[in-house]
């Protein structure tokens, strides 16, 4: 069967690595495929590196606008798109040669339409230019459905970590006939979330292949700690939004709601640590979210870090008495080993570390 693929690149401001995004998708094996590179406002030489590509390769279509945002940079390419799936490589990373061909032919092996075609990820961490480091998504190896394809009941994993829009293909026709788009939000805004819960949770029609073809540049670990300190409120917003789909859409599943109370609370202890308790409108924003969840969830699940756990009894003004640190150890060597066997003991090391240096930080026990 064939397909073509519309691949849309949301740039703003990215001179610097825009070269090497544009060339990994002109580099695919899958030859039918439309580059919609669409330049949001940029004030520095984008632009210029678009034409250059657009030159050289009549696949590479230009699209000059004033500044809109992400959400409204990926909508506009969703709606000028021809091609029967959808692809959105952010301008930062870069894709492997065979991603869409891989997931493609898998999608043509099964019976029924296919509306999301999903695969694992890298994350690249680039420590400095002589060191890199190159390790597998956490949902990598954890994903495993009864059949395909599926619907995320099956394989609710792909809910709990960090959204990974881009490392899918999306049936065009689907989307239209769903008025599935992003939320059109100022900048950035983290509208990948919401885009996350409207695709994942409105299909029986999910497909995965666990192997890793999109490469996501992280700079840091701490880059959500460092967006919440800049836009305290608005890892909840996005929360909110993200809940509000679910509402509407009334999911009743239980691994679904208990994805989406992790998500919140990881979000309301990322924002204590960033900013703290004391800062105007926080401990409204976390009451608003933290009412919305099935306490028995939030409480009860062994998945849920102690932390986290704390938080949330100390804004809904529970006791936290029978909240023991012991019983989250086993989840710990669990989630430990996982990383060493995939990621290696580098990188199990350093996300050790890293959780053990921010959990008490998210307790909300510092003001």
């Amino acid at each position: 069967m064939h397909h073509k693929v519309s691949v849309i690149v949301p740039s703003m401001n990215v001179e610097r690595t825009l070269d090497a995004a544009l060339s990994s998708i002109e580099r695919q094996t899958y030859p039918d495929i439309e580059i919609l590179a669409l330049n949001d406002g940029s004030t520095d030489g984008t632009l210029a590196v678009m034409q250059v590509h657009a030159a050289r390769d009549p696949r590479v279509k230009v699209i000059d606008k004033q500044n809109e945002g992400y959400g409204a940079t990926c909508n506009r390419g969703i709606d000028m798109a021809e091609g029967d799936y959808i692809a959105i490589v952010e301008p930062d990373d870069w894709i492997e040669p065979a991603f869409f061909a891989d997931l493609l032919a898998f999608a043509d092996t099964l019976e029924g339409p296919v509306d999301v075609i999903k695969s694992a990820y890298w994350r690249v961490f680039d420590q400095d230019p002589e060191h890199t480091m190159k390790v597998p998504c956490a949902y990598k190896g954890r994903v495993h459905p009864r059949h395909q394809p599926f619907a995320i009941a099956e394989a609710p994993e792909l809910l709990l970590h960090h959204p990974a829009i881009w490392s899918a293909l999306y049936r065009k026709e689907w989307l239209d006939e769903k008025r599935i788009r992003f939320m059109e939000i100022p900048g950035a805004g983290w509208a990948d979330n919401p885009f996350l819960i409207e695709t994942l949770c409105q299909t029986p029609g999910i497909a995965y292949i666990d192997r890793c073809y999109y490469c996501y540049r992280e700079d840091t670990t701490n880059e959500s700690l460092a967006f919440a300190k800049k836009h305290p409120l608005l890892l909840m917003e996005r929360w909110n939004d993200m809940e509000d789909i679910i509402d509407r859409l009334d999911i009743e599943d239980e691994s679904v709601l208990f994805a989406q109370t992790k998500r919140c609370l990881t979000y309301a202890g990322i924002t204590v640590e960033a900013v703290g308790m004391d800062y105007p409108g926080v401990e409204d924003a976390l009451l608003r979210s933290f009412l919305r969840l099935d306490p028995a969830i939030a409480l009860g699940d062994r998945h849920i870090s102690p932390s986290a756990k704390r938080l949330f009894c100390r804004v809904l003004g529970l006791s936290d008495e029978g909240i023991s640190n012991a019983a989250y150890i086993p989840e710990l060597i669990s989630e430990a080993w996982h990383r060493l066997i995939t990621c290696g003991p580098a990188y199990t090391f350093r996300s050790a570390t890293d959780f053990l240096h921010h959990t008490d930080a998210r307790d909300g026990s510092r003001g």
